[in-house]
């Protein structure tokens, strides 16, 4: 006899769920989400090819690290494939600027207390359920880390491993301990000199609207309904299953009558605060407990091509005056990679070309902004300008702008974005434990 499972949510982990079951014969999967698309944050936008040099960008979900394995292989099924890239970053602007490409002033000055780090995250690891739990703000009080290497190094860099925003000192430094020691969970390996390797391998996606939509039709080919623009409104769960009243939805509007319909088990793909809402009363205290210890809070993604506000906010261009003194033959060959004139590569670019961006506000140094250059980042723009090539100018590129918490955007400057070069723009909630 088949079981029939509803799955609520057809995000990345809802598309996962229902390609797992699927496997499985005695399941009777129905998938029910109210966008109109599957992937859910997972999207992509069309782009004017003619000024941008693409068609489309990855707007929600960038790229990862080699551990996105499970990942991979759902884009190699379809016929996908993720693309190597070498990451740079520009963290900060002036003297607090730093970056993984060259040597420079405020790595060197931190030098004694990143090897320190490294000493404090064995601490963590085997000290676990004592130091495990504690904040990482707390952590690097404790061990007396100076507030200037832990707003401008410690805490964008893990804000940049998670995507916490603002909330990353509250995090457990448990996660920042296991992002640099696990083998399961660790993007790069920490570099006691540096903190952040020089030029780690991250990887590109592939087009998230054409992979979730032929992921979505693999999918329905196994038997899976798939039931999109349908609104979940009431959660019943008895003896005789769960049942579900069901809400057609189309543009932010309810249509036609609810309807109900009975399955043997559920599973919620959705965020925590909507998951809670769901269950409503029929939460039991523990689901209550864990999935109202989550806060959301508000973000807006802005992408644009206002190269000069990306300028006046980052270091997005080479400065001979950032690097330090070439004191080493690899820190000299960093210098000259750093100097070359821009060109394009099969896994990233010759020259300084950073693609992750983030900033300290000058009012308040525990607060961040961060910024993407999607044309330094996603593979499609090298591979239509062939390899070997040289990049497209400033004003041509495709960035983003991450403005984190409404609830401190007295902070922002995104009034200072040319409004003509707006491209789009998204609110997007972002979660703290």
């Amino acid at each position: 006899m088949l079981k029939k499972v509803a799955i609520i949510g057809a995000g990345a982990a809802g598309m996962s769920c229902a390609a797992t079951l699927a496997k499985h014969p005695e399941f009777a999967v129905t998938l029910i989400d109210i966008d109109s698309h599957t992937g859910g944050q997972a999207t992509s936008i069309p782009l004017d090819q003619s000024t941008h040099g693409a068609s489309s960008l990855n707007d929600g979900v960038q790229g990862g690290s080699q551990i996105f394995r499970h990942t991979f292989q759902f884009f190699r099924r379809y016929g996908y494939e993720p693309q190597p890239v070498k990451l740079q970053v520009a963290f900060g602007k002036g003297r607090n600027f730093w970056t993984n490409v060259f040597p420079n002033a405020l790595v060197d000055q931190h030098s004694a207390e990143i090897k320190k780090l490294l000493r404090v995250l064995t601490c963590v690891k085997y000290l676990m359920p004592i130091l495990g739990i504690m904040p990482v703000k707390t952590i690097l009080r404790l061990f007396r880390f100076s507030a200037d290497f832990s707003n401008q190094m410690v805490l964008q860099l893990l804000a940049l491993f998670l995507g916490t925003g603002n909330q990353t000192p509250n995090v457990s430094s448990v996660l920042l301990e296991r992002l640099f020691n696990d083998p399961q969970m660790k993007l790069w390996e920490y570099d006691p000199d540096t903190l952040l390797p020089n030029l780690p391998l991250m990887y590109t996606f592939p087009n998230l609207n054409n992979f979730y939509r032929d992921l979505a039709a693999g999918l329905r080919v196994k038997g899976v309904d798939i039931r999109l623009n349908c609104n979940v409104t009431i959660v019943e769960r008895g003896k005789k299953g769960v049942v579900l009243q069901l809400q057609d939805h189309e543009e932010g509007q309810s249509t036609g009558q609810p309807s109900t319909e009975t399955f043997d088990d559920l599973v919620i793909c959705c965020p925590a605060d909507e998951s809670k809402n769901l269950l409503g009363q029929n939460a039991t205290w523990r689901e209550k407990y864990v999935l109202g210890g989550v806060k959301f809070f508000n973000d807006l993604t802005i992408t644009h091509s206002d190269s000069n506000y990306f300028r006046q906010i980052f270091e997005s261009v080479y400065d001979p005056k950032l690097c330090a003194k070439p004191t080493t033959q690899e820190r000299k060959n960093q210098i000259a990679f750093a100097e070359q004139e821009p060109r394009s590569q099969k896994d990233g670019w010759l020259g300084f070309r950073p693609m992750y961006y983030m900033h300290s506000y000058v009012s308040d140094s525990t607060k961040i902004e961060m910024g993407f250059n999607c044309s330094n980042y996603q593979h499609q723009f090298r591979e239509e300008l062939g390899e070997n090539k040289p990049p497209l100018p400033q004003d041509q590129h495709v960035l983003q702008t991450i403005f984190l918490n409404d609830q401190e955007k007295d902070l922002w400057t995104w009034d200072a974005i040319d409004p003509s070069k707006i491209i789009s723009y998204v609110i997007d909630p972002f979660l703290a434990i």
